[in-house]
């Protein structure tokens, strides 16, 4: 009796090579580099994620979790932006420039009139534009980048320049945007309401007191993004159609897909995620500098490629790139609590960052030959 082929083209399923989903790798990395943290930490009579005191119930060090989290939430949200543009088949590197220009630009219609009776010393505007409603920045900021990003991907889309020569002119431009905003001075003393975005206790208010995390608004923000565009990746129209163009554009286009417009929505969305992490990131810091969100387009995008998201387009998940994020963060805090100079650790992130894309062309070939 011949065996079913299941409408495979006459292909027969065989079980014996099923793959397991390669977040499972990720997440195996991941344990693996805390292990190795750990057993270093012992062994020079420390700890790293696991408390050794004994005074204290808790089984994980608290204050270094809170502190992990933290240092990688607000590039994890704009890593969220960048791991749709590479599944398009795209780059963004743009991000970290635009960062700093939304920054100067937010903050200045985020200040407060008075500082200690005074009349603000770092008023941009005049008093039309001290103590707005914290709704106004927060729009503002997500035009400035809704904008960048739909000036990405129509000069991506519709002039047919390379992404990367795209994304590198605005990376420039906004740079010196942000420069020139305030003649690069920064930009500082927000209202109270706009302080408390990244400040204040977002997850308490959305469970009724009954978890709290007051200080961690940029994670909680991160986390609640990640679920959504992971279940918008998964679920939706949209989701499917940058699968589906980042995996073979042409035949995208012949099956119906308006290409060009899809790619400026993407690129817009990855811009407005990259205004989101640019306002918690100046609420948290009670200022705005030109300089802020160097490099922060380089450590997005390496977010994404240590979570296995394919550099050639079309393969990845956002929830790899919450775990590149997690294992991002374990090996900035690792080498700090071994005491690793800085410029080792950056040398051993472009390591990392090296070995995971060569990681990645070798899966492909090796799909491509079997």
């Amino acid at each position: 009796m011949a065996q079913p082929t299941h409408g495979l083209g006459g292909l027969k399923y065989d079980p014996a090579k099923r793959t397991r989903a390669p977040e499972w790798n990720v997440f195996g990395a991941l344990v693996l580099i805390v292990v190795i943290f750990e057993v270093l930490n012992r062994v020079n009579g420390g700890s790293f994620l696991f408390n050794m005191r004994d005074n204290v119930d808790a089984i994980f060090n608290q204050q270094r979790l809170d502190i992990m989290i933290l240092q990688v939430a607000i590039t994890g949200i704009i890593a969220i932006g960048v791991t749709q543009v590479i599944i398009l088949g795209g780059i963004d590197l743009s991000s970290g420039s635009v960062v700093g220009a939304t920054a100067m630009i937010v903050m200045s219609f985020a200040q407060t009139a008075l500082v200690n009776g005074n009349p603000n010393p770092k008023a941009i505007f005049g008093d039309w534009a001290m103590d707005l409603p914290v709704i106004v920045p927060i729009l503002i900021g997500l035009a400035c980048g809704m904008a960048a990003g739909f000036v990405n991907g129509a000069l991506v889309a519709y002039t047919r320049i390379p992404p990367f020569i795209a994304t590198l002119g605005m990376m420039v431009s906004a740079r010196g945007v942000a420069r020139w905003w305030s003649n690069g001075q920064p930009v500082s003393f927000p209202t109270e309401s706009y302080g408390s975005l990244a400040n204040g206790d977002i997850l308490g208010g959305l469970t009724f007191g009954l978890i709290s995390w007051p200080g961690q608004n940029p994670a909680v923000i991160f986390v609640i993004l990640a679920v959504l565009f992971q279940l918008i990746m998964l679920k939706t129209l949209y989701g499917k159609r940058c699968y589906a163009i980042g995996s073979n554009e042409a035949a995208a286009r012949m099956s119906g897909i308006n290409v060009d417009r899809h790619k400026a929505l993407v690129y817009t969305i990855a811009g407005m995620l990259t205004a989101v992490a640019a306002i918690l990131l100046t609420s948290k810091n009670l200022t705005a500098q030109a300089g802020m969100g160097v490099m922060y387009e380089l450590d997005a995008i390496a977010m994404a490629v240590i979570g296995g998201v394919s550099l050639a387009g079309g393969r990845g998940s956002i929830i790899g790139t919450v775990l590149g994020a997690a294992i991002f963060s374990v090996i900035i805090s690792g080498f700090t609590s071994i005491r690793l100079d800085a410029y080792y650790q950056e040398m051993v992130k472009g390591a990392i960052i090296v070995g995971a894309v060569v990681l990645d062309q070798w899966r492909q070939r090796t799909r491509a030959r079997g």
